[in-house]
């Protein structure tokens, strides 16, 4: 029997493209829109409606555009991403997540605090994990009866500081819980950070723009 050679073609080219996302696949949140989003995936343009799939497999699952997220699907696996924010392709194997440098050479991450949602600005001069008690109340820490009273130095001035356990921290496919972190009275620090008492539990490796966590 023989077949049309464009079907073949056609057939080798979907073949292909069901198989093209990797574990280093840079995703960008370029624009959003209400149930519509245009993703870059390895800097080729993709204008998705939620349920649509690109030709690399990169399923547009959710918009909000009050919270400048899209949520996607790679093999089965959700990620969500941010407007401007350049991350990697979550399918390299549990516990791995690769974050590539933002603005001002900075690396962020979404993740969780217990199941409050937050995006981490990775720090490694922080000892412990830094959030704010705004942030600590979305996520359920009622850490002025759990959390021992310290003093610390801001960009403010001085404030009043908690010493708690996160029960669980959650960045991508890795997971840890009774984590060390700091909870300040007031606003800052504005962006939750991920400090030493997460990273140094993992294997870091950083190649130029490109920060690779992954867990032991």
């Amino acid at each position: 029997m023989r077949f049309p050679l464009g079907r073949i073609l056609m057939a080798l080219s979907l073949l292909v493209a069901a198989h093209s996302v990797g574990a280093d696949t840079k995703l960008t949140l370029q624009a959003l829109f209400k149930d519509k989003a245009i993703v870059l995936v390895d800097g080729a343009r993709r204008v998705l409606k939620v349920g649509e799939t690109s030709p690399e497999g990169v399923k547009l699952v959710e918009t909000d555009t009050k919270a400048e997220t899209a949520t996607v699907a790679i093999d089965g696996k959700t990620q969500v991403l941010r407007l401007g924010m350049v991350v990697a392709a979550s399918v390299g194997g549990k516990g791995l997540v690769t974050l590539y440098a933002g603005g001002g050479a900075h690396f962020f991450a979404d993740g969780y605090i217990n199941d409050a949602a937050v995006k981490f600005l990775v720090d490694t001069g922080a000892t412990i994990i830094a959030i704010n008690s705004q942030v600590a109340a979305r996520a359920g820490i009622d850490y002025k009866s759990t959390g021992r009273q310290e003093i610390v130095s801001t960009a403010s001035g001085m404030a009043r500081s908690y010493a708690v356990k996160i029960a669980k921290v959650q960045v991508g496919e890795i997971t840890l819980h009774n984590v060390d972190a700091s909870v300040i009275e007031g606003k800052f620090p504005q962006q939750p950070l991920l400090g030493m008492s997460f990273l140094g539990q993992l294997d870091m490796t950083r190649e130029g723009d490109k920060l690779e966590l992954r867990q032991r």
